[in-house]
């Protein structure tokens, strides 16, 4: 898969990739960059683009606003396309701010909403950014106070004001205004974003009659859609840097060779990628959240997300972008430059991150807040709901058998066996997406229904399989119906606890270059090797390894893939003691090993294929740990500090943000496939990003913890976790792989 118009794109069903393109088709013929280069300075005194009545005449303005009104009878989301492509396009004028103000009055069918409508330019002045006072005066109020630097104030026409109340009953009453702007104090100022104008408006007892008042303003939801609009313009810029970056990458040589077969270069470019994919979920998910939930907390916490992981972070990537494109992205010649002052500007407009860290910090500290689908996404026919329910009820009612301590497959209670376990894997219920009999062909919408019921019921642990959870699809895949039934129900009920012996000490993550030998023999092969930080292989039954049946093949063609009993003759596991203590990598040697034909998968030469399914599987369970709490120990810091409160709220909220837009990634891969369109390649970013926030969590709760990192076991845990974070970084495939695999499969750089 390449970066074509799909990728980092908000547009998930057809007709959002059709609106998008079709905008963007408009972008291309109206307003090209070249031309919005030649009217900089009209631009800057708030001139109109010449194209505007075009637009408003297409209705692209109003995409979001309900037919009755006017509108085009879209969603919010839908909106979000057409900025996002603005975004993209570096499309000038007042589309930004003319969408949030129709968004914010949408509900009152009045005069100046008709103006909207009819494409009056128009902007919204927040009250955290402005200081408007009334007065009232007989029939109406005398508004005092500036709006502060606003972009798009010269080119408005009509502008919202909030104002507080100083006198009368309403003292300190928050209001909303209408004002015309002509006749007022308007300061131009330099902006810097030298596509949109940027002015001050100042009132001095201006007269507002009570006629004039907005009476049907939400200022919350004011706030929450200007940041969902700019996150999506925002992703557009993140697009065109990632096309912009890989076409530089594929074509740009020196010393004989296109810069994208550096290796620096394409982890950057990665990195870029994923970093652009998590602004763009973001993004979605806040315009997402305003349009499906009745939760203000999950709307500011979804803004809130927007502004953290996309907004403030843009001006850095669009940085990042210039310096790969090296001296030329510096030029003024070059259109970079107007996307990463944009960046700057919408950046600034939303004003300092640490406000919004801050605040989800304090909505995310009591709670754990959620990103999932809403109840339409999330519904399946009733009569496989109530099946679930009905087993899972049956299930609570058994008694919870102990002994997980001591289970084949692991500690915890998720890998207890009993009664309870075998029910629910007799319906088919520990893995639900695998075909029957072993799970129930749950459908991605089915799964759904499963996890919701499973999560209704508190009491009730979802059993795990663990390594085998990406190692069986496998086995369903590629083996004899009579491995299945050797193989899948008792791991199913917790019998069989398994292994994955893919990395050597010479290899690592590069599974290609691996050196463990199978040789033919009367009936089977004879294996030698060395393998390494095989994880569980001490208490493992069985194994999935990888082995080089043909030494003459290329790399990747001489691979087979083979089912291996560990106690075999010849298998010789030594445990490897980590950092923290705990012992639960190995290293396994094999010294002629002798392994059935039947245990072979596949041919002799489809390991390599088999490997890549196994490993996608890992991936997506490994990006899974996005759904650990990874702020506990500083939620019970924050709850019991009496000072230094602000930095560790602060650092709340900075991870909370980067995991909700993970979790808004998973989100949206799943309504894709809801949708019947094929995988994405979210399960490599996904865990790229995850690395990341690990890092970055751990880091924050160290500096933060203070003292408590002395002890081991402290309480809040802050050691203990720390100790096993390279097992969830290295697991997987490590950070530098994963970035191999998006810059070369992905965004298709060129191999050495």
């Amino acid at each position: 898969m390449t970066a074509g118009p799909t990728a980092t794109s908000l547009a998930i069903t057809p007709e959002q990739h059709e609106l998008t393109e079709a905008f963007g088709r408009f972008a291309a013929h109206h307003a090209p960059v070249s031309e919005t280069r030649a009217n900089l300075a009209a631009l800057a005194d708030g001139q109109l683009p010449v194209w505007w009545p075009d637009l408003v005449e297409n209705g692209f303005h109003v995409v979001h606003v309900p037919e009755r009104l006017g509108g085009q009878g879209g969603e919010l989301a839908d909106m979000a396309c057409v900025l996002q492509a603005a975004g993209a396009a570096m499309l000038p004028g007042p589309l930004l701010h003319s969408a949030v103000v129709s968004a914010v009055l949408a509900g009152d069918d009045t005069a100046l909403f008709k103006e909207i409508i009819a494409g009056t330019p128009a902007v919204v002045a927040l009250p955290e950014h402005c200081d408007f006072v009334g007065r009232r005066t007989g029939e109406g109020w005398t508004l005092t106070g500036s709006s502060g630097a606003m972009p798009g104030m010269l080119a408005a026409q009509r502008v919202l004001v909030p104002f507080r109340c100083h006198d009368g009953g309403d003292d300190g009453v928050l209001r909303w205004a209408a004002v015309d702007p002509a006749g007022c104090d308007v300061e131009a100022r330099t902006g810097t974003d030298l596509t949109t104008d940027l002015g001050v408006l100042r009132l001095h007892d201006h007269s507002v009659s009570d006629a004039a008042l907005l009476t049907d303003v939400d200022t919350d939801h004011a706030t929450n859609v200007t940041v969902a609009f700019t996150a999506s313009v925002v992703a557009g810029i993140m697009q065109w840097c990632v096309r912009t970056v890989t076409e530089h990458l594929r074509t740009r040589e020196q010393f004989g060779k296109p810069i994208g077969t550096f290796q620096a270069m394409q982890h950057k470019a990665a990195m870029l990628l994923v970093n652009s994919e998590l602004a763009t979920a973001a993004a979605w998910d806040a315009v997402r959240a305003l349009s499906i939930s009745d939760d203000p907390v999950q709307h500011r916490a979804a803004v809130a997300t927007a502004v953290v992981t996309a907004v403030a972070p843009a001006p850095g990537l669009v940085l990042e972008a210039l310096t790969m494109l090296g001296a030329i992205g510096f030029t003024w010649e070059h259109d970079l430059h107007l996307y990463w002052r944009r960046a700057t500007s919408l950046a600034a407009s939303l004003g300092p991150v640490s406000r919004w860290t801050r605040e989800l910090g304090e909505l995310s500290t009591p709670r754990e807040l959620k990103v999932d689908l809403d109840s339409e996404e999330n519904t399946a026919d009733s009569q496989f709901r109530a099946h679930v329910a009905d087993v899972l009820d049956r299930a609570s009612a058994l008694p919870e058998d102990t002994g997980g301590e001591d289970a084949p497959q692991g500690h915890g209670r998720e890998f207890v066996t009993g009664a309870r376990r075998d029910l629910l894997a007799e319906a088919g219920l520990i893995a639900p997406h695998w075909p029957a009999p072993w799970g129930c062909d749950a459908t991605v919408r089915r799964l759904l229904v499963v996890d919701e019921e499973f999560a209704r019921r508190l009491g009730l642990i979802r059993p795990s399989v663990g390594i085998a959870e990406w190692i069986l699809p496998t086995i369903i895949s590629a083996g004899t119906e009579d491995l299945q039934r050797r193989f899948i129900p008792e791991t199913l009920r917790g019998q069989l606890a398994w292994c994955q012996l893919f990395s050597e000490p010479g290899a690592g993550s590069d599974l290609a270059s691996l050196s463990t030998r199978a040789v033919r023999v009367d009936g089977g092969w004879q294996i030698t090797g060395h393998k390494i930080w095989t994880s569980s292989a001490h208490r493992a039954d069985y194994g999935a390894l990888l082995a080089r049946t043909d030494p003459d093949a290329p790399k990747h063609r001489g691979i087979g893939y083979f089912i291996v009993d560990m106690r075999s003759p010849g298998i010789e596991v030594h445990q490897i003691t980590q950092a923290s203590g705990r012992s639960e990598f190995n290293e396994v040697f094999l010294t002629d090993v002798f392994v059935p034909d039947d245990m072979l998968l596949g041919g002799p030469t489809s390991g390599w294929q088999l490997a890549i399914s196994t490993m996608a599987h890992e991936r997506v369970a490994i990006s899974g740990y996005v759904h650990i709490d990874r702020m506990g120990a500083l939620r019970n810091l924050v709850a019991t500090a009496t000072t230094e409160r602000e930095p560790i709220l602060q650092a709340i909220g900075e991870i909370d943000a980067y995991t909700n837009a993970l979790k808004a990634l998973g989100v949206r891969e799943t309504l894709r496939l809801l949708d019947g369109q094929p995988p994405g390649p979210t399960s490599s970013i996904a865990k790229v990003a995850t690395n990341v926030m690990l890092r970055r969590a751990a880091e924050l709760t160290l500096g933060l913890a203070g003292r408590l990192a002395l002890e081991q076991s402290s309480e809040p845990a802050v050691v203990a976790p720390y100790l096993d974070l390279p097992a969830e970084l290295i697991g997987g495939g490590t950070t530098e792989i994963q970035l191999n695999i998006i810059a070369q499969m992905i965004l298709g750089l060129p191999r050495k």
